[in-house]
This record gives C-alpha cells, sequence and structure tokens, in this order.
C-alpha cells in the first residue's frame, strides 16, 4: 500500500540558500525535495489525467500533439521519454510512427498508471517501462536519439544536471524536446490565469483528488520555473545548440528544442 502522508521535512533554518530549492513557493533542504515530489505524484496518480483536463481545460492535448510534431517521430529513432508518469509522450511517439521508446519516472504509482494504460492501448511491445530519476539517468553516452520530458523538469531538484544528462545520452545528431508551463506572455492573460491557479484549481484538485495542496503546489511551481529565455540559456549552458522555444497559448506553456551535434 503506497503511504500518502507527507514526509518528515527538516529544518530550514540553517540551511544556506545553496543548500534549499524551491518546493512551490517554499524553500526545502534539496534532499527533501524528491520524497516530497514523489509523495504528490502518489497521491494524484490516479486522477492525474483526469486533473491535466481540468487544469489545462484540455488543452494540453493540443500542445502534446504541437510537441509530437517537434519531436518528429520516426521508425529509426529510439526515444527516452522522462518524467513519462502516465505515457501520453511515448503513445503519441509510438502511434506517430517512432521506434522504441523508454518511458521513464522518478514515481512507480505513475508508472503503474502507464503501464496499464499502455496494456489496454496494444502499445505494451514497444516499451521498455523504467524507474529513473532524470538527474542521474542509468544509459550509456550516445545511445537515443531523442530525449522528451514534458510537464517534468520543473519538478526537478536540479534542472541544469537533467539537461547535463539528457546531452549526454543523445547521440550526435540527436534532439533534446521539452514542453512545460511558462511564463506567461500577454499581460490581459496574468490576472485571468491566476485566478483560476490559485482559487480554482486547488477547489478542483480536492473535489476530483481529495488533494489541495498537491494542486497546490503544481501551481506555484509552475510560478518558481525558469522563464522562457532563463531556460534556453541553461540549455545552451549544458552545450545543448540550435536552441529554440516556441510559446503556446500566449506562453502558458512552451516548447524548448535543443540539439547534440
Amino acid at each position: 500500500m503506497i503511504d500518502n502522508a507527507a514526509p518528515h521535512i527538516p529544518d530550514v533554518q540553517a540551511e544556506s540558500a545553496e543548500d534549499t530549492t524551491d518546493f512551490g513557493y517554499r524553500a526545502v533542504p534539496k534532499n527533501a525535495k524528491k520524497p516530497l515530489v514523489r509523495a504528490v505524484f502518489d497521491s494524484v496518480a490516479g486522477r492525474y489525467d483526469v486533473m491535466n483536463d481540468v487544469m489545462s481545460l484540455g488543452i494540453h492535448r493540443v500542445w502534446k500533439r504541437i510537441f509530437m510534431t517537434t519531436l518528429a517521430p520516426r521508425r529509426d529513432l529510439k526515444l527516452l521519454d522522462l518524467a513519462g508518469g502516465t505515457g501520453d509522450i511515448s503513445f503519441g511517439w509510438l502511434n506517430g510512427g517512432g521506434g522504441p521508446a523508454m518511458l521513464t519516472d522518478i514515481n512507480a504509482s505513475m508508472l503503474s498508471v502507464g503501464r496499464d494504460r499502455a496494456v489496454s492501448r496494444s502499445l505494451i511491445n514497444d516499451l521498455t517501462f523504467c524507474v529513473v530519476d532524470a538527474e542521474a539517468i542509468p544509459l550509456a553516452d550516445r545511445s537515443v536519439d531523442r530525449v522528451a520530458i514534458a510537464f517534468g523538469l520543473r519538478n526537478c531538484t536540479d534542472k541544469s544536471a537533467v539537461l547535463r544528462e539528457a546531452r549526454r545520452v543523445l547521440r550526435p545528431g540527436g534532439r533534446f524536446c521539452c514542453l512545460e508551463f511558462s511564463r506567461v506572455q500577454v499581460a490581459a492573460l496574468s490576472p485571468i490565469y491566476d485566478a483560476w491557479s490559485f482559487g480554482v484549481l486547488p477547489r478542483m484538485g480536492q473535489l476530483i483528488a481529495k488533494d489541495s495542496e498537491s494542486y497546490r503546489y503544481l501551481a506555484e511551481s509552475i510560478r518558481t520555473f525558469p522563464d522562457q529565455e532563463t531556460l534556453a540559456e541553461m540549455m545552451r549552458e549544458v552545450g545543448l545548440e540550435r536552441v529554440t522555444y516556441r510559446n503556446l497559448s500566449g506562453g502558458i506553456a512552451a516548447i524548448h528544442s535543443g540539439w547534440r551535434l
């Protein structure tokens, strides 16, 4: 049985800024974030797909279709899907004609849901499932053609480590693609988006998933995630090249892309 109780958070008063990281709007010790994130997704795994529809009013499905055109599936290409959760990106890759995919997540509860969904869609034969910390990928250098991460990078403790690992496992000519909530670029959208995120969303989380706090964290984590230009520069700093990004829905989300050349 999964224990959904929140893990103990050590006293952060004695911690230096270098020893802490964000967990939503809270500063927590770096070694506490992964257990906290794991508890969030243990709590919401069974309702995660429903809540994605609630969080984005269903628009995440359109964003993921656009993301798939960026990944450009081909049968001769191998995909590593980081923080792949319940499998949408891996499924889209395979349905789009892509080659073998490795669906990974740090959270076994999410992967379990993803595996059940793969079985129901008859996609299980082309998928490998593995619990993986995206900051330390257990694959050889230059072993995959595409690395994808969708709505997962903001939950990682060391985002630069994830980017370095993604570049390391890419073959020359391989592409890293990230779909993530980002910084709204249309001023008129901001007050509406904030009211939805901090007013409606936690209440919907309580109603649908019996968990308002996890969805409050998810909303806060979006606001503390690097903006479009900052993430693009982080990608360049780890050696990814031809880095670009595309705003979706006025910057509510964005697709970042970079190549290992």
